[in-house]
Order: C-alpha cells, then sequence, then structure tokens
C-alpha cells in the first residue's frame, strides 16, 4: 500500500546512520562472534535434564491443524520442548523448572506481521508530527499543531508531519493551506498511504522543484491546480525527491533507541515477529541482527529489487527458499520486493475498470516486461519475489511476470503476492494454479471500506475487495498484514476485521460473504505468516524444536464475540523462551 513498501531511496533517505559497508564474509564472521558473546551473556538459565519453564492451567492453542488443545507447554534453551496434558509435560519438570500459572489465560503461538515496516515506523514515530485520522478527524484540526511546530521552531528548519489521510480527514492539503502555516518553514507532510504528500512553497524551492517540471522517473509527479500551477501535491516517487532533503542524518544510538521503544510497542499489542518488505538495505543486516538480540520481537526482512546485487553476499548464508538467518540472532532475511503499481486510496492502483465517478485506470510502475526483468533478477539471485499490487490489473502483470520467470512452485521459495487488494476470482484461480499465496491488509475493509464503496469502486467490486473467503476456497493459503505505519500494529484488529469485515466509519458490512471464521483468521497471523517469510520449520505453531514464540491472551479468541476481539488483553509475549512484554 505505501511507497515505503519497496523504495531504497525513501529508505536512505531515512537512515543515513546506518553502517555503509557492504556484507562479506569476514563481516558476517566478526558480527558472529560479539552477537555470539551477546546471546551467551544475556541468555536465560538452564534448568539441567528438563523444561526451564511449564505454563499450565490454561488452553495452550498450538495452531498445527489439529482439533484438540493442551492442558500445558514446556520449553527449554529458547525452544518449545513438549504440548500436551499437564500430566505428560509435568514429568519434564526438574528442580529448577519455573512453573508459570496461566490462570484459565489463553496460550497461542507467537502473532506474526509478515509486512510491516519497522525500522521506518519506528523512524517516523519519532521524525515525524502525527497529525493522523485517530488524532485529528477533521481537516481543519491539523493545522493547529503544525502552527504549534511552526512556533517552537527556529526559521528556516523543517518541520515534517505524517499520518495525514485525505481520505478519511475531509481532503488533500494544498501549498497555499501550508504556506498559511508558515512561509518562513519548509513543511512537509506525508500522506497515511505513502504514495502522496503535500509540501510548501519554500519547500518546493529547497527541492528545487520549478513549475515546468514533468514526470519522474517511476511513476513520480505533481499535482495542479485549475490554473496548471504546481498546487503543493506530490505523488508517488517525487515524493522521494522531498524526503531525501527533509529528513535530518541519524545516529546508530538514535537508531537503536527508536527501534527498542517501536519493538516494546509492537510486543505489547501482540506481536512476536515483524518482517520488514523491501526497506531494508543490505549494509544495514549485521546492525539490525546485533539489534535483535535485545529487542521485543523478532526481526525480518526482504531486500528490495535495487539491492539484489549488493544482496549476493548473503548467500553464504544458506539456500533463499527458506529464510536466510544470521547465526546467534534474531534476524532473517527472505525474499526480494518491488512494487507494481500505486494505491487504490488514492487512484494511481492498475486498474482493468476505471475508478468510480472516473475515466482514469492508474497504471502500473513497470511495463510487464521490466516486471518480468526484475522477477530474473531475483530468481537468478536464488530469492523468491514478493510483488506489492493493489489494482487487478497489476496483479496481472505480477502473475505473468512470476509465471515467464519462475513458473508454478518453484524451488527457489514460495512467491508471494503483497495486498493483491481488487484480485478478482479468475485471478485467484490462476495464483492457486502457480502455487503463489497472498497476504491481506485488512485494514482496508476497516478503514477505506465505506469510501471504497462509494467513492471509489462502487458496492459490486467493493464487496469483493481483500477476497479472504473466495482465496480460501480456492485453495490459497494467506497470511494478514498491518503494512505499518500504513495502520497501526495490532495483530488482534486484523483478526477482527476479517471475521466481521465492518467498516469503522459507518459501521456498515463491506463484502461480508468474504469473511473468514477465527481459525483461519488466527492461522493467517500465524503459521501462514511465518511461512510467507520463510520461517514456517521455526516459527507459528507449538511444536517440539521450535522457537518458543508465545502469545498470551487474558481471553480465548475461539470463544469471543468476533466484535470483540481487538479488544482481548494481551497479557504476554515471549520471544525464544524471554518474556518480553507482560
Amino acid at each position: 500500500m505505501c511507497l515505503w513498501c519497496g523504495n531504497s531511496l525513501i529508505a536512505e533517505s531515512l537512515t543515513s546512520g546506518f553502517p555503509r559497508s557492504a556484507p562479506n564474509r569476514r563481516r558476517f564472521m566478526a558480527y558472529a562472534v560479539s552477537a555470539g558473546a551477546a546471546m551467551t551473556a544475556g541468555g536465560p538459565a538452564k534448568a539441567a535434564g528438563g523444561a526451564e519453564v511449564i505454563f499450565r492451567n490454561g488452553t495452550v492453542i498450538p495452531m498445527t491443524g489439529q482439533s484438540r488443545n493442551f492442558e500445558a507447554l514446556a520449553i527449554s534453551d529458547g525452544k518449545i520442548l513438549a504440548a500436551g496434558s499437564l500430566l505428560e509435560v509435568s514429568a519434564l519438570a526438574g528442580s529448577a523448572t519455573r512453573i508459570v500459572d496461566l490462570e484459565g489465560r489463553t496460550l497461542l503461538p507467537g502473532f506474526i506481521d509478515p509486512h510491516h515496516h519497522t525500522t521506518l515506523s519506528a523512524l517516523f514515530s519519532d521524525l515525524f508530527i502525527d497529525i493522523g485520522y485517530a488524532k485529528y478527524p477533521r481537516r481543519a484540526d491539523v493545522f493547529a499543531p503544525l502552527r504549534e511546530a511552526a512556533a517552537k521552531t527556529p526559521p528556516g528548519q523543517w518541520i515534517r508531519a505524517g499520518g495525514f489521510d485525505n481520505l478519511l480527514q475531509g481532503g488533500d492539503l494544498s501549498m497555499k493551506d501550508l504556506d498559511a502555516v508558515s512561509t518562513e518553514h519548509p513543511i512537509f507532510v506525508l500522506y497515511v498511504n505513502g504514495h502522496e504528500s503535500a509540501a510548501n512553497g519554500q519547500a518546493f524551492q529547497l527541492a528545487k522543484i520549478t513549475e515546468d517540471v514533468g514526470e519522474i522517473a517511476g511513476g513520480g509527479h505533481f499535482g495542479r491546480g485549475p490554473d496548471g500551477k504546481l498546487n503543493g501535491l506530490i505523488y508517488e516517487t517525487a515524493v522521494l525527491s522531498f524526503l531525501k532533503i527533509a529528513i535530518p542524518p541519524l545516529t546508530p544510538e538514535l537508531i537503536a533507541r527508536a527501534m527498542a521503544t517501536y519493538a516494546g510497542k509492537a510486543a505489547a499489542a501482540g506481536n512476536t515477529t515483524l518482517h520488514e518488505p523491501g526497506t531494508v538495505k543490505p549494509e544495514w543486516a549485521p546492525l539490525l541482527a546485533k539489534l535483535s538480540n535485545n529487542l521485543g520481537v523478532r526481526l525480518s526482512a526482504s531486500l528490495s529489487s535495487d539491492s539484489i546485487d549488493a544482496g549476493k553476499g548473503f548467500a553464504s548464508l544458506g539456500p533463499g527458499a527458506r529464510a536466510r538467518r544470521f547465526p546467534d540472532s534474531r534476524f532473517s532475511l527472505y525474499g526480494v520486493k518491488f512494487w507494481a503499481d500505486g494505491s487504490d486510496q488514492a487512484e494511481s492502483a492498475a486498474q482493468t475498470l476505471p475508478y468510480l465517478h472516473s475515466d482514469k485506470k492508474g497504471k502500473t510502475n513497470y511495463p510487464v516486461s521490466q516486471m518480468t526483468e526484475l522477477c530474473r533478477a531475483a530468481k537468478d539471485a536464488g530469492w523468491p519475489i514478493l510483488i506489492h499490487c493493489q489494482g487487478d490489473a497489476a496483479v496481472d502483470g505480477a502473475l505473468d511476470a512470476i509465471e515467464a520467470v519462475y513458473g508454478a512452485k518453484p524451488a527457489t521459495g514460495l512467491n508471494v503476492l503483497q495486498h493483491a487488494t481488487m484480485a478478482r476470482q479468475d485471478q485467484l484461480e490462476r495464483v492457486k494454479r502457480l502455487g503463489v499465496e497472498i497476504s491481506f491488509l485488512p485494514d482496508l475493509l476497516y478503514l477505506y471500506g465505506a469510501a471504497y464503496r462509494d467513492q471509489i469502486f462502487g458496492p459490486e467490486r467493493a464487496d469483493f475487495m481483500e477476497p479472504m473467503a473466495a482465496a480460501l476456497n480456492a485453495g490459497i493459503k494467506f497470511s494478514l498484514h498491518t503494512d505499518a505505519p500504513v495502520s497501526p500494529a495490532g495483530p488482534l484488529r486484523l483478526l477482527q476485521i476479517a471475521v466481521t469485515r465492518r467498516c469503522a466509519i459507518d459501521h456498515s458490512l463491506i463484502g461480508p460473504g468474504q469473511a473468514i471464521g477465527i481459525d483461519e483468521a488466527l492461522k493467517a497471523i500465524t503459521i501462514h505468516a511465518a511461512r510467507h517469510i520463510g520461517l514456517e520449520d521455526t516459527i507459528g505453531t507449538l511444536e517440539p524444536g521450535k522457537e518458543a514464540d508465545l502469545t498470551i491472551l487474558e481471553s480465548d479468541p475461539y470463544k469471543t464475540d468476533p466484535e470483540k476481539l481487538m479488544s482481548i488483553k494481551v497479557s504476554e509475549t515471549w520471544v525464544a523462551g524471554e518474556k518480553k512484554y507482560g
């Protein structure tokens, strides 16, 4: 959904404090030694000959596909030792075993968000003023915090704001609006969809964007008013021209603090693993791996398509069909990502039919021939492909490229369509035939369902957006994600949206026939999400030998009113046998 989903330039502008050295074997070895020392020093104490921790007196749901739940779970050395009856698991207790009384709570595999821009979310929360819908529901309300910032900021320094939602907050911002806030400061506002932004006149001057500017490579362009002059709106890759000058240089210390704070919030929401698709550069990987040892969540990432050559050094970590794991860390890499089109909300996503009340269909960012080249480069480097595609025309192009290069069910690993918001029934059948899977973004229903129905697509097309039930009926396994910072971190929120399809804006149901059951929704944030980041053999279910990543809830989601799933309290989260929250 967002521009930062796969663009290394925005990542570059936000993360100038990261080390810039390319990966090689020597650096991997140096990293492994230091990371191993850190893990040895900070790891949990061992319980000789038995379990370190036993959880009992609650419901243990393994998500392994079997119908029965368990009474107890044992973990040791950061791994799951056993799950079964209280009698079976209690036999593994030793003199040093710690007993955790669940007191009727529900224990599940740790929840996984397979499309979550962790690094960028952490940095945006630190660097940008939040003027999003949750804080300022009306467009008129967003100017007060901007004026307050201008009053406190020396002239000439940037005022950066983010999260603005033109659909929910009442229309676009303009150069005139932002000039009214201040002409002494450059002002830049990044929209929540990441495909649009707005800036004032001084910001345009600093970005050296003049009235004669044309389209920028990758679909970047600028809005113009009825008089033909620039109106302050900025689209697609043109956003990067402003981000590169608006973002200050960062230090590794600042990044580490921002990551720690953000990861703690993600853990409190019930997450134990976050996958960052396309916004991690190869040279950051060793630092992220070191950070991962002490964060509240496990980290995973995919490279962007323009980092394929630079990322070839990671081949020494193993085949790309599974996650390439950094030794002695909680960080891994899986796949290469590119984005085939833009945003449905911005009407830049590529459709085969026009948008409602319009003759526009949007367009893909690349012709199919170039998508095919990107897929081929990824495959030649040993990676599977992850493709952002919102509109059905973009899904067509993505599947054409995948079929031409990878064929069906390739040995290079699982290929995943990201979002596939407007995928058609015939495309789902093709997805199944090729062995591709889909990661859906439920918050589009929750926040924008009414807008998709009434403003963007009309009722019939909106009813089939995020076609989860149709995918399930076609035999497609899918995951659910937040695309944070586009929508808030929160796996329980994803569950509620998937099983109810209720829009928060007008409380209507959007395509109720595409609602799914709680069991499938839970699979989509556990085992299916694990498979989509190459970690199915490591996390996602409660099975002996897998990582002891756990989420403990105060209530059983199977026994909770579907309309109240996001209100379930997260009690604890554990990563690799260590309690991270609760």
